[in-house]
C-alpha cells in the first residue's frame, strides 16, 4: 500500500498496515481541528494577546541585564541598577499574573472543546442504529469515546496556547538575539535542521506505536467487559472459565508492557544526539566570542545577554518540535474519532418530521408490502408482508423462531428500516417521524429486558421525567409489580443492579412492563414481553396487559399461543411471510399452519403430576 499523507504536515509518513487503512479511509485535515476551537474564537484571541505580551515582557530582561553588567555596575550607577534591577522584577511579576490569566483561559477552553468532543460523539453514538452496536464491540466504543478523546486531550488543550506562546518566544528571542550579535545569531541556527529531522524521524516511530496501543486498550477494555460483568462472572464459574479468560487478560497485559517501554524508548539515542548538540552550541559561542577575528568587540554584558537569549531559544524551539511530535502522534487517533463521527445512522432522522399529536393519535398501524434481508444474510428476514391493526384493536404474530415476528416488531418501533415497502402509524410512513415523537407513540417490552443500574424509582422515570410518585406505583400495581416493591426495604429506591440481575427474570419483565406503561403510548408492542414469566405470574401480568390494551392498538408477539387467543387478529408467519390471517376460532376451523401450532404448544406444556 503507499504512503499515507499527513492532514497536517502534507508530507508522506510511514504506519502500520493498519494505520495507512485507517488515515487513507478517514484522513484528518487541519481545518477540521480548528474548527473545534471556532466557538471560542474570542477567548482564543484575548489567550493569544496574552501569549505575545509575555513573550515581549520576557525579551526585556536579557537587554536589562546588559544594562546592568555593562554600565550600572561598572560605573558605579546606583540610579540605573535600581532602574533596571526594580524593572526587571516588575516585568516578571507582570509576566507571572498574565500567564496566570492565560492559563486559566487555555484551560477553559480546551476542557470546553474537549466536553464539545466528547458529547458529540456520544450524542452522534446514540442515532446509530441496533445493527452498528451488535456488529461493533463494546470495549471498542468505550476505547474510543473515553480513552482516544483522554489521549488527544493534551494535544487539544495545548496545541494552540503552546503554538502561539513557543511561536512568539522563537520570533521575538531570534530578533533580539540578531540585534545583540548577528555573528552568533548564524551560529545558533546551526542546531535547527538536525533538531527537526530527528524530531521528525522519533514522531512517526512514536505514532505507529501509540496507535497500536490504543487498539490494544481497546481489546483489553472489551475484556473487562466480557469477563468482568455479572452475566459473564456467572457463565466462567458454571462453564469453569475463569483461568482461560485470565490467561487472555494477561497476555493482553502483557502485550501493553512492551508497547509502554517501545513507546518510552522510541527514537531515545536520537534526542540523546540531538541534546548533545544543544550542550554543544554554548560552548561553540563562548569560543567564537572570545576569538579577536569573530567576537566584533562583543562586551561581556552582551555575551551573557546572548547565552540567556540563546539557552531560552531552545526550550520554545524543541515545545514546537514537540508539538509537531504530538501532532503526528495523534492522527490516527483523530481519525478513529473522526471516523464514528462521520458515521451515517441505519435509521436516520428525518431531514423534514412530521408532527403527530400523540395525545389524540388514534394508533392505527399498517405495514404495506414490506421487504427486509438484514447484511450478510442468505434470505430476507420479512418478505411481502401487508398487515393492517385498527385502532384499539390488538394483533397477534405467531410462528416459529425466525419466522420474522421480532422483525415485524422492529420495523413498527423503527429500529430497523425496510428495504422496500412502509410501515405507517395513522398514515404517516414512520421515517418521517421524529424519534421522539415516534417513541412516544410506540411503547415497546422485549423479551430482553433491560434495567440500568439504578434505583427502580430512576429507571421508571426514564419513560416519563415527570411522572409523581402515585403514577409510579400505579404503573407498577397494573403491571403486578407492587407488591415487588413494596417488599424491598428501600422501596423504589432500591438499586437494580447491573442489567437488573438482582431480580429474578418474571421481575425484571414486570419492571420493564411498568416502564412502558407509564410512558401511556397509544401503540403497545409486546415482543415475548411474558416468556420469563411463570405460568401464575404470566396469567396476573398478562390480565394487566389486557386491561392497558383496551382502546389502544397492540401487537403482540407470543411463544405460548395460549395468551393470545383473545387477540381480536392473528397473524401466522412462517420463513418472513404471512401465511394465515384471522381469528383463533376461524384459524382453529381452518385446520391449517395455526392449529399444528395450537397442538405442539399443548403437547409441549407439562402436565402437572397426580397428588
Amino acid at each position: 500500500m503507499r504512503p499515507t499523507t499527513s492532514g497536517v504536515t502534507g508530507r508522506p509518513t510511514r504506519a502500520s498496515g493498519q494505520d495507512r487503512a485507517q488515515l487513507h479511509q478517514h484522513p484528518v485535515c487541519l481545518g477540521r481541528v480548528l474548527a473545534l476551537f471556532r466557538p471560542h474564537a474570542g477567548t482564543v484571541a484575548a489567550v493569544m494577546g496574552i501569549i505575545a505580551a509575555i513573550a515581549l515582557l520576557g525579551m526585556a530582561q536579557p537587554f536589562l541585564l546588559r544594562e546592568v553588567i555593562d554600565q550600572a555596575i561598572p560605573r558605579q550607577d546606583v540610579r540605573l541598577l535600581v532602574w533596571a534591577v526594580g524593572a526587571m522584577v516588575a516585568l516578571t511579576i507582570v509576566a507571572q499574573l498574565l500567564g496566570v490569566v492565560q492559563t486559566w483561559l487555555a484551560a477553559a477552553v480546551g476542557q470546553r472543546v474537549m466536553h464539545q468532543l466528547r458529547t458529540a460523539l456520544f450524542d452522534h453514538l446514540q442515532s446509530q442504529s441496533l445493527g452498528f452496536f451488535t456488529r461493533t464491540r463494546g470495549g471498542e466504543v468505550q476505547s474510543r469515546l473515553v480513552n482516544d478523546i483522554s489521549a488527544m486531550q493534551g494535544v487539544l488543550t495545548g496545541t494552540a496556547t503552546s503554538i502561539a506562546s513557543n511561536v512568539t518566544t522563537v520570533v521575538a528571542t531570534a530578533v533580539a538575539m540578531a540585534a545583540l550579535s548577528w555573528r552568533l545569531s548564524l551560529l545558533t541556527l546551526v542546531v535547527v535542521p538536525p533538531a527537526v529531522w530527528t524530531t521528525r524521524r522519533v514522531a512517526l516511530v512514536r505514532r505507529d506505536i501509540i496507535a497500536q496501543r490504543q487498539r490494544t486498550m481497546a481489546r483489553l477494555h472489551g475484556q473487562v467487559e466480557d469477563g468482568l460483568s455479572v452475566s459473564a462472572i456467572r457463565l466462567s464459574k458454571t462453564l469453569g472459565g475463569a483461568a482461560h479468560a485470565s490467561r487472555r487478560f494477561d497476555a493482553t497485559s502483557r502485550e501493553l508492557i512492551g508497547l509502554e517501554l517501545r513507546s518510552q524508548m522510541a527514537g531515545r539515542w536520537r534526542m540523546a544526539t540531538m541534546q548533545t548538540l544543544f550542550a554543544l552550541i554554548p560552548a561553540a559561542i563562548y569560543l567564537v566570542a572570545g576569538l579577536p577575528a569573530t567576537s566584533g568587540g562583543m562586551t561581556i554584558g552582551t555575551l551573557i545577554a546572548f547565552t540567556a537569549l540563546q539557552a531560552g531559544v531552545f526550550m520554545p524551539m524543541m515545545g514546537l518540535l514537540n508539538i509537531g511530535a504530538q501532532w503526528v502522534s495523534s492522527m490516527a487517533l483523530f481519525s478513529r474519532i473522526f471516523e464514528y463521527l462521520d458515521l451515517v445512522p441505519d435509521v436516520p432522522e428525518p431531514p423534514r418530521p412530521v408532527h403527530i399529536d400523540v395525545a389524540h393519535a388514534p394508533g392505527e398501524v399498517v405495514l404495506d408490502d414490506v421487504h427486509l434481508r438484514y447484511p450478510g444474510t442468505a434470505r430476507p428476514a420479512v418478505e411481502g408482508v401487508s398487515l393492517r391493526i385498527a385502532p384499539g384493536h390488538s394483533l397477534a404474530l405467531v410462528g416459529a423462531t425466525g419466522s420474522g415476528k421480532s422483525t415485524v416488531a422492529n420495523l413498527v418501533a423503527r429500529l430497523v428500516d425496510p428495504d422496500a415497502g412502509s410501515v405507517r402509524i395513522d398514515g404517516v410512513d414512520v421515517r418521517d417521524l421524529r424519534r421522539e415523537d415516534l417513541s412516544a407513540l410506540v411503547g415497546v417490552v422485549s423479551q430482553e429486558s433491560y434495567l440500568a443500574h439504578a434505583s427502580i424509582r430512576d429507571n421508571l422515570l426514564a419513560a416519563r421525567p415527570d411522572a409523581t410518585d402515585a403514577e409510579l406505583h400505579e404503573a407498577l400495581e397494573t403491571a403486578r409489580a407492587a407488591d415487588l416493591v413494596a417488599g424491598l426495604p428501600d422501596g423504589l429506591d432500591t438499586i437494580v443492579g447491573a442489567r437488573g440481575l438482582r431480580f429474578s427474570g418474571g421481575e425484571v419483565q414486570r419492571l420493564a412492563i411498568a416502564r412502558t406503561l407509564l410512558r401511556n403510548p397509544p401503540v403497545l408492542v409486546l415482543d415475548e414481553a411474558t416468556s420469563a414469566l411463570d405460568t401464575v405470574t404470566e396469567h396476573a401480568v398478562q390480565q394487566g396487559l389486557d386491561r392497558l390494551s383496551e382502546g389502544r392498538t397492540t401487537l403482540v408477539i407470543a411463544h405460548r399461543l395460549s395468551t393470545v387467543r383473545n387477540a381480536d387478529e392473528i397473524a401466522v408467519m412462517d420463513g418472513g411471510r404471512v401465511v394465515e390471517w384471522g381469528t383463533h376460532d376461524e384459524l382453529m376451523a381452518a385446520d391449517g399452519a395455526y392449529r399444528a401450532l395450537v397442538e405442539r404448544d399443548a403437547r409441549s406444556v407439562p402436565v402437572p403430576a397426580a397428588v
